[in-house]
């Protein structure tokens, strides 16, 4: 879904309406898992070769962003797809609620100072989206506020990709019910409590 697509539905009820309209099964032809993971590991390999003339070539930016709700694999994705990659050329930036000096700059201050350099790679494990996400379902600031950052975030991207960022966005879907299951399995292991917040809750 584009930004501007996205701009038309009203969070909470016809954009929730219409992502639960989307099956957030996997699709019926996805390879057996011990297939899938050999292809991983084919794929980790390229990857791996491609980072490094990447960041030699230096010519380009790489943005990744990732979006999802709670437990929907954000940290595990990043775990598995970049595993061996060099970790002195990629970085992730994880964008949680904003402290007194962020809030303090406009809300591209946090985000933009995190943006990959020539022949990085930069995994952001959530991103600039909360600022009309969050802020509008909790009514965190007015109407006006959030509207206007439409035009911001689509300028500040702009601007990214003028200055040769390549910019790659994922949402990872998950159904209410895996997610769940997901937040019982976090109570239930004690190496996993950590990951648990009431807010998750709401």
């Amino acid at each position: 879904m584009s930004l501007e697509q996205f701009e038309k539905y009203d969070l909470t009820n016809q954009f929730n309406s219409k992502l639960k309209s989307i099956s957030a099964n996997p699709f019926e032809d996805i390879p057996p898992k011990e297939d899938a993971l050999s292809e991983l590991k084919e794929l980790q390999n390229k990857l791996i070769d491609l980072q490094e003339k990447f960041y030699v070539d230096r010519r380009k930016k790489f943005l990744i962003v990732l979006q999802g709700m709670d437990t929907s694999g954000k940290n595990g994705t990043i775990k598995d797809v970049f595993k061996g990659v060099n970790p002195q050329y990629i970085h992730v930036a994880s964008f949680t609620k904003p402290n007194s000096l962020e809030l303090n700059h406009d809300f591209l201050w946090r985000v933009h100072k995190r943006v990959p350099s020539k022949g990085e790679i930069v995994i952001f494990d959530r991103s600039h989206y909360e600022d009309v996400l969050a802020v509008r379902v909790n009514k965190l600031v007015s109407k006006e506020v959030w509207e206007r950052r439409f035009d911001h975030i689509n300028n500040f991207e702009k601007l990214l990709v003028d200055e040769g960022t390549i910019i790659l966005k994922f949402f990872l879907h998950i159904d209410r019910s895996t997610q769940r299951l997901r937040l019982a399995k976090r109570l239930d292991n004690p190496l996993k409590n950590w990951k648990f917040d009431e807010s998750d809750l709401i």
